[in-house]
């Protein structure tokens, strides 16, 4: 029995891995994988230096603690581009650890062509990142404009909780 671990990550604190937890456990046990570790993640992939877990499970690789990675899709594991995927799965196979993908099956065929096909999903990875903050890039932009025009943007109400702030009044008598 291989011995695996997970890894799994969300890009804020407001998002939930229970999904990407349940599937990898139960497709680890259809594979008869042993789960030794779990790393859970709510960072950014963008943000260098942010991902502890990941670090905390490249540490671990180098004790040879498992033999396989478990992640829901490369680009849990980074949105920096081929470089960084290419560079994250060389350096666990040097520690005898192989990555493999919910998503992407194809991580747990053999052969040449996986080089190829880790740079691409590395590439589409930080394309669809960059996009995506060029879409709120444009909406908060826009947002700007039409409140400067003196036309308020529309939106629905705010979900978030919020802490209340009390304020005092010049003789701190009112909380």
């Amino acid at each position: 029995m291989s011995r695996a671990i997970i890894y799994s990550r969300t890009s804020t604190v407001e998002q939930s891995v229970a999904n990407q937890l349940l599937q990898l456990r139960q497709w680890a046990q259809q594979r008869n994988l042993e789960i030794v570790a779990e790393y859970v993640e709510q960072e950014s992939a963008w943000k260098a230096g942010h991902q502890r877990e990941l670090h905390r499970l490249l540490k671990d690789a180098e004790r040879r603690g498992f033999d396989v990675v478990l992640t829901w899709s490369l680009d849990r594991l980074s949105r920096q581009g081929p470089l960084a995927i290419l560079s994250l799965i060389n350096r666990l196979a040097r520690h005898g650890c192989k990555v493999i993908s919910l998503q992407e099956s194809w991580t747990e065929a053999p052969g040449e062509i996986a080089d190829l096909l880790y740079s691409l999903t590395g590439w589409v990875a930080r394309m669809e990142s960059q996009r995506k903050s060029e879409r709120t890039l444009a909406g908060l932009a826009r947002s700007k404009a039409q409140a400067a025009d003196g036309r308020l943007p529309t939106r629905g109400p705010d979900k978030k909780k919020r802490k209340k702030r009390r304020l005092r009044g010049a003789d701190n008598a009112f909380y």
